[in-house]
């Protein structure tokens, strides 16, 4: 069976990534293109996959680690299953932890703002507050 083969621009059409994140992608040995005669890189339709795959894992915040792992156990047709919940799990313990931290975050701001009467005085409560005063 003949593989079509498309350049870097065509693969980050159709993967929705930039054509620098897939040559970073490919000298970081997430992906490896075929190399023409020319020097250039072409991809076939696993490459393809294996792209938007990784196009999906970074939108949802998996470190490239992560997309390292997930990717060699989505070829590993021998995997189990758990392991891939683990990485998942320890990736949403992540985002629980960041949303707590920015939900404080948010908390400290509007006190700020809540405590600032605004207007054309010089004495501002959020200036103060951020001073630590």
């Amino acid at each position: 069976m003949e593989l079509t083969m498309i350049n870097i621009g065509e693969a980050a059409k159709l993967t929705g990534l930039s054509v620098k994140s897939i040559r970073y992608y490919h000298d970081i040995g997430l992906v490896c293109a075929e190399r023409g005669d020319n020097g250039y890189r072409y991809y076939n339709h696993i490459q393809l996959d294996e792209l938007h795959f990784l196009h999906h894992c970074r939108e949802l915040g998996f470190s490239l680690e992560d997309c390292r792992a997930l990717l060699n156990l989505k070829s590993d047709t021998g995997r189990c299953a758990e392991d891939v919940k683990r990485i998942a799990n320890v990736h949403l313990a992540e985002i629980n932890r960041r949303i707590e931290q920015l939900s404080q975050l948010k908390q400290q701001l509007s006190d700020l703002i809540d405590h600032c009467a605004g207007g054309a005085q010089p004495d501002c409560a959020i200036l103060k507050g951020l001073s630590g005063k």
